[in-house]
């Protein structure tokens, strides 16, 4: 279902002129990609306050945040992903100035494009997490996935605070469902985009 859902999720922000590394299916769950070099910076963008945020602040949860947060992790899981700062980035050599405000740009189009697509199909896109690359143009592209693995999703026709929980949150709090919760995402996003190319 991942699969699914990334391809069509990567050909709607392609349609926007959103550069990814997306080169079709190639079967019902493979995944023909270009090869890129993975930045190992994991870039999350916060729509609304919820998890770890409001865990490590005093914000709410539930916050709306305009703009949305950017937040930029270390993708380390020896070191359990720690939360960068402009003078961490710099001092570890990971990007420049120029690159950290390329991956800025580019992580809040691609929020813009997936927040309204997602509302279209009347779902919340709470936040996601985005991993990029440099292919070997030197072009700056989203890779990995897009799914309910990656992002928080909430059903905008369903209040209760549980209910409305279509994403990985399903498995992370045990409510169960998780199959049926990425089965709904899959069937309304299908209905946006039919059939990934080939």
């Amino acid at each position: 279902m991942n699969c699914q859902i990334s391809a069509r999720l990567f050909e709607v922000l392609q349609r926007e002129g959103v550069p990814t590394h997306y080169l079709g299916l190639a079967a019902e769950n493979w995944m023909a990609v270009q090869r890129v070099e993975v930045i190992p910076v994991e870039v999350v963008l916060r729509n609304v306050a919820t998890g770890s945020l409001c865990k490590q602040t005093p914000i709410p949860a539930g916050t709306e945040l305009s703009p949305a947060l950017l937040d930029l992790y270390y993708k380390d899981d020896s070191l359990g992903d720690p939360l960068l700062t402009d003078a961490r980035l710099e001092l570890l050599g990971l990007i420049n100035a120029d690159q950290r405000q390329e991956i800025e740009t580019l992580a809040r189009r691609v929020n813009e494009v997936l927040k309204s697509f997602f509302a279209d199909l009347d779902l919340l896109l709470v936040d996601f997490k985005l991993e990029m690359g440099m292919n070997q143009a030197g072009q700056l592209l989203v890779a990995d996935e897009i799914s309910p693995d990656t992002c928080r999703l909430w059903d905008q026709l369903n209040t209760d605070p549980e209910a409305r929980i279509l994403d990985k949150d399903r498995f992370r709090k045990d409510l169960g469902g998780v199959v049926e919760a990425y089965g709904e995402i899959l069937k309304r996003v299908q209905g946006a985009c039919p059939k990934p190319c080939n």
